[in-house]
């Protein structure tokens, strides 16, 4: 019995959603479907979860609306029409959005509501579909199945309770589709998950069900060992350990949301990335554990939008509580680090740039001079991180050799370098400017 998860790209017109439900009556051990709101038809497109945001604001900031509702509503014809369903469907997303603009909650959680009914609308088409073309099939609310939240808007974290529930859905006849992206309190409020959670959810499913596989259907063939926007048709990843697609996915690739996948990993569910466009083509493997091999690294991944806090104080290793009260500050700031690599007498915190507003770095500089007392502090913008990933890198030799001489030969300066914080990676801290070629040089050495 498996979950697949059908994204926004494969939900996004007819064609694709007829695909969907080709992929679904292929295989009957396909039970359990989780899908995303329509996404982009083509790079011009605008998917439906950001129009239902813009509807949102527009109504929060007491603007007209109507216009975005047309587009949302439209877009929902267009696919219902193409398909030959029910309209009355059509007529239930109008009044989900009327619902939750008319109702008495507060302005932060309409818009909670709103974002969730790109993913609701998809679950009711493509449950209709299916049934349209012989199979039975039936919508479920995550409230219905189970699917049982902590109140966070907009970062829900799915609660133990929830998977005793979802197992009972093995009771249920036929094909069961789920929305993805949102579950409900235990106090019945809807919450979301971050942007990019119904792949949170597909993973909660398959952990609640225990199922035997959890296919993550998308619009590429695999995971690639680099961006393709940086190499030219790099090489494709047969199978990867979460731990690798964990350090990947936080580093900047993007098929998985970083968190997605805690839930399987959890219950040591295998899944596979598969392409709704191609859907006999093998894809990736995400496993547990798998053989170690000569050549350990995976992937290289990459991430802009990064700044290093730098602090020096002569003795600092002796200064009991140095690094505590460092962190304690960013802690009271509300910002969050990536890495720290320290020296004797120094330290460099990395942070996320967008954290950092010109007036929130100027007051975290002041504080760490008055209560700190350190002989230097400063901040350096426009950092990128590149993540060198694989399985056993800490027992193979000479990997660190290679990077380094691959960044020489691209010209790139190192900035800063993280090896043996975690058995799985080696970062490398460079100026954004460079990062192309850092990324082209490196992956000449690892797999060409």
């Amino acid at each position: 019995m498996k979950v697949a998860k059908f994204g926004g790209s494969s939900v996004a017109n007819v064609t694709q959603i007829q695909k969907v439900g080709a992929i679904i009556k292929s295989d009957p051990k396909r039970k359990f479907i989780v899908v995303s709101a329509p996404g982009k038809r083509d790079s011009d497109d605008i998917k439906v979860t950001d129009l239902l945001l813009s509807l949102g604001e527009a109504y929060v900031e007491n603007r007209s609306y109507d216009h975005h509702l047309q587009a949302i509503v439209t877009r929902f014809k267009d696919i219902i029409i193409g398909l030959d369903i029910d309209l009355r469907i059509l007529d239930e997303i109008k009044q989900s959005i009327e619902h939750v603009l008319s109702s008495d909650q507060s302005n932060e959680m309409k818009i909670e509501s709103l974002k969730a009914i790109g993913e609701d609308g998809s679950a009711r088409v493509v449950s209709a579909h299916l049934n349209s073309i012989g199979m039975k099939a039936s919508y479920v609310n995550p409230e219905d199945a189970g699917i049982i939240v902590s109140n966070e808007p907009g970062n829900a974290q799915i609660l133990p309770e929830s998977f005793p529930k979802l197992y009972s859905l093995h009771d249920r006849e036929g094909i069961l589709v789920i929305p993805g992206f949102f579950g409900y309190t235990t106090t019945g409020e809807l919450m979301t998950f971050s942007r990019g959670g119904s792949d949170i959810t597909g993973s909660i499913v398959a952990a609640g069900v225990k199922a035997e596989l959890y296919e993550n259907f998308t619009d590429v063939d695999s995971v690639y060992t680099v961006n393709p926007n940086i190499v030219d048709n790099p090489k494709e990843i047969t199978t990867l350990t979460f731990k690798e697609m964990r350090e990947l996915s936080y580093a900047g690739f993007s098929v998985f949301h970083d968190e997605a996948l805690i839930p399987a990993f959890k219950e040591g569910i295998p899944v596979c990335i598969k392409n709704t466009n191609n859907p006999t083509a093998r894809g990736t493997m995400i496993v547990s554990e798998k053989e170690p091999t000569k050549d350990c690294v995976v992937g290289i991944a990459s991430d802009d939008g990064f700044c290093s806090l730098y602090v020096s104080k002569y003795l600092m290793n002796r200064e009991l509580g140095f690094g505590r009260k460092l962190f304690s500050i960013l802690e009271e700031e509300s910002v969050s680090f990536e890495h720290a690599p320290s020296g004797i007498d120094d330290m460099s915190v990395i942070i996320r740039q967008n954290q950092l507003t010109e007036e929130k770095e100027a007051k975290i500089i002041q504080r760490i001079k008055d209560e700190l007392h350190p002989d230097t502090v400063s901040v350096d913008h426009d950092l990128a991180l590149i993540m060198i990933v694989g399985e056993g890198m800490a027992s193979t030799v000479g990997l660190a050799h290679k990077a380094t001489t691959a960044l020489a030969e691209a010209d790139v300066n190192i900035e800063m370098m993280n090896q043996g914080s975690s058995e799985v990676s080696m970062m490398f801290g460079i100026r954004v400017e460079g990062l192309e070629k850092a990324i082209q040089s490196l992956y000449r050495v690892y797999f060409e």
